[in-house]
């Protein structure tokens, strides 16, 4: 099980993650029983609006592997994929070498804008705010993302997030989106069902996932996906805005 959630803890003491006890393990989690007792976020376009830095890093990615830049909505149509299955559908081709390449030319590019003093990435608004309400409501939180490890760190810590989640599922450890893996591993270091978890995205992947995995799909409205699409992917729910959110996580 990965090192930022070490079960059991020895005699006496809570499970933790990141430092903090493992709410599940406790009453107030135990009295959540059939209701939602965790939720998953997805990072980019969902709590994290990073369109703008997704789309120039693709195209300076393209153009620095001497390939024409994707236009920015093909570049949209593959947030939440991992970087190198992102890179491949762009490609338009099946060219693991070229895909790999062109992954590098990325990675390179976003840790050179990430370090630029003008770079922004903000939260969507509403999104702080949620997540104190949920965890005041008791409830877990997770994320599962096509980021790897590294880059939802940077962000998490950039945001003042990093201590707010109980499970974190990155690309890098799993099989890309739609693949279920991600869910069920939030699940699996939770001990939380398929019935009480709800997985908010903004992505047909993201929808996809949480169907594969038996957790509730709630899509967002202001993402990389339309919401039609998102609803045609089986969403069960799509959000306005993130208070929206409040009404399907009762206290």
């Amino acid at each position: 099980m990965p090192a930022r959630l070490r079960l059991g803890g020895g005699a006496g003491r809570a499970p933790v993650a990141f430092g903090r006890p493992l709410r599940h393990m406790g009453a107030g989690a135990a009295e959540r029983k059939g209701a939602v007792t965790l939720v998953v976020f997805d990072i980019d376009g969902t709590l994290v609006d990073s369109q703008a830095t997704i789309v120039a890093c693709a195209r300076e990615a393209f153009a620095a592997a001497g390939l024409p830049p994707p236009e920015p909505e093909a570049v949209r149509r593959i947030v939440g994929l991992s970087l190198p299955e992102a890179m491949r559908v762009l490609l338009g081709r099946d060219d693991p070498e070229t895909a790999s390449r062109v992954a590098g030319f990325y990675r390179e590019a976003f840790l050179a804008r990430r370090r630029r003093p003008d770079h922004e990435e903000p939260l969507f608004p509403g999104a702080r705010e949620i997540l104190d309400l949920l965890e005041a409501r008791g409830v877990l939180l997770g994320v599962a993302t096509g980021k790897a490890m590294r880059g939802l760190m940077a962000v998490l810590e950039r945001h003042g997030l990093e201590r707010r989640f109980v499970t974190l599922q990155t690309a890098d450890r799993h099989p890309s989106k739609p693949h279920p893996s991600m869910l069920l591993a939030a699940m699996a270091e939770t001990g939380v069902e398929p019935e009480e978890t709800l997985f908010v995205g903004d992505t047909v992947f993201d929808i996809e996932m949480a169907r594969a995995a038996g957790v509730l799909p709630v899509g967002v409205r202001w993402g990389n996906h339309p919401p039609q699409e998102l609803a045609g992917a089986g969403a069960a729910h799509l959000l306005d805005r993130f208070a929206d959110l409040a009404r399907l996580v009762p206290a």
